[in-house]
């Protein structure tokens, strides 16, 4: 276990209301005086993130919590959430050489807002938090690189060619991918996801955005399912799915990462319940697919929602699914439900939102969740009241958002 040293603990607790009453004021200037002095680090920061004030606000609460957890004050189990970081940072080639950058710059932002009160003990004590998070994350970091073949540069890009567009929706589509250099996929467990790298027009320079990988593992090739995300009254439209959209075509080259995420879609043996909303449904498509390659004689329950069966991506390939697998059974949701539906689909289709009271719990099931965060509280906070272990539901979060008890 992970130790403050007694005089950096007591100093810690004893500072921690007022870090934690300016937290965001500290990651506000955080960000901008790093990107100053470092320019280069923009290339791996999400910016809509950045624009929207996502960003500063999940690193506040990380830093924070974590500093909670050092002095015994939460009692949330971190291993999951140093998991979750770690594999997304190394799906952005994140080095060792940029936790030093972070760590100088977010000690002085802490300095900058809390002024005098930041004194020696103090600027040590929290040097010592963040060294010890960022130590942790280090270790799971290059121990991911090795298991991936990655060098320690954090040499994550591998060039891949999209042989195949499919039009899902109007706002979705499906880009499959094979290796320009003809060399082997790596292997992934449906739920994991690939980092994408686009260069975009003018000085806006790379942007990442992290997708799941929608197909079975051991196919000849990798498909990522793609939502364009439009501009709204609160945030800008999303740059790397408009541009994916706009930009990419057939015989195109995408640099990606390899696989990573610590989240499998199909856990263990056992009945498997699968639940989605929207673009979420991608790891569940990747789980079934897989499932139905290996012959499964599993009880699997997908529950899906979406605005209308128009909108529900990949669902011309649920009737195949449901032949492939006999113990298969579907719930969808369907905000604009009309006549017409199931078009021959063995499913129970419903109007509205999901209702989880009305979800079906197999007996010791486990539990994929993957869509808006809203909607994974809603039915996480359901499934739990209905007595399924939290240690049985696991969940996808693409962002900085996180889930807690």
């Amino acid at each position: 276990m992970v130790l403050l040293t007694e005089s950096s603990a007591a100093v810690v607790t004893a500072t921690l209301p007022a870090v934690k009453a300016h937290g965001e004021a500290i990651t506000g200037r955080f960000y901008p005086r790093m990107f100053k002095a470092h320019p280069e680090l923009l290339n791996i920061f999400n910016k809509g993130n950045q624009a929207t004030g996502e960003q500063k606000a999940a690193l506040a609460a990380a830093v924070i919590a974590y500093a909670e957890h050092l002095t015994g004050s939460s009692n949330t189990s971190w291993n999951p959430i140093l998991d979750r970081i770690a594999h997304k940072h190394a799906s952005l080639g994140i080095t060792a050489t940029q936790y030093t950058i972070v760590g100088r710059h977010l000690l002085a932002a802490v300095a900058e807002v809390l002024g005098e009160a930041v004194t020696e003990e103090v600027a040590t004590a929290w040097d010592e938090v963040y060294w010890l998070l960022a130590c942790e994350l280090i270790a799971r970091e290059a121990r991911l690189y090795t298991e991936a073949g990655v060098a320690e540069d954090g040499s994550v890009w591998r060039d891949w060619r999209v042989v195949e567009t499919i039009r899902e929706t109007a706002d979705v589509v499906t880009f499959t991918l094979v290796p320009v250099d003809g060399g082997p996929l790596p292997t992934f467990t449906p739920g994991q996801y690939v980092s994408v790298a686009v260069d975009l027009d003018g000085d806006r320079g790379q942007q990442i955005r992290q997708y799941s990988l929608s197909n079975r593992p051991g196919a000849p090739h990798w498909q990522i399912t793609v939502k364009r995300v439009r501009a709204t009254a609160d945030a800008p439209e999303g740059a790397v799915s408009t541009f994916l959209h706009e930009r990419v075509a057939v015989g195109d080259t995408l640099r990606l990462s390899p696989p990573f995420g610590e989240v499998s879609a199909i856990g263990e043996d056992g009945p498997l319940l699968l639940v989605s909303a929207g673009i979420g449904l991608t790891p569940a498509m990747s789980a079934l697919h897989h499932l139905a390659a290996v012959r499964t004689d599993r009880e699997v329950v997908l529950v899906h929602a979406d605005h209308s069966a128009v909108a529900h991506a990949r669902r011309h390939e649920l009737p195949g699914l449901t032949e492939q697998l006999p113990n298969l059974s579907m719930q969808l949701w369907y905000e604009e439900a009309t006549d017409g539906e199931l078009d021959g689909l063995k499913a129970e289709v419903a109007a509205g939102r999901v209702d989880p009271s009305r979800i079906p719990l197999p007996a010791e099931v486990q539990v994929h969740l993957c869509g808006p965060v809203p909607f994974m509280y809603q039915v996480r906070g359901e499934l739990l009241r209905r007595g399924v272990p939290k240690d049985r539901i696991a969940y996808d979060v693409f962002g900085p958002g996180m889930l807690h008890d």
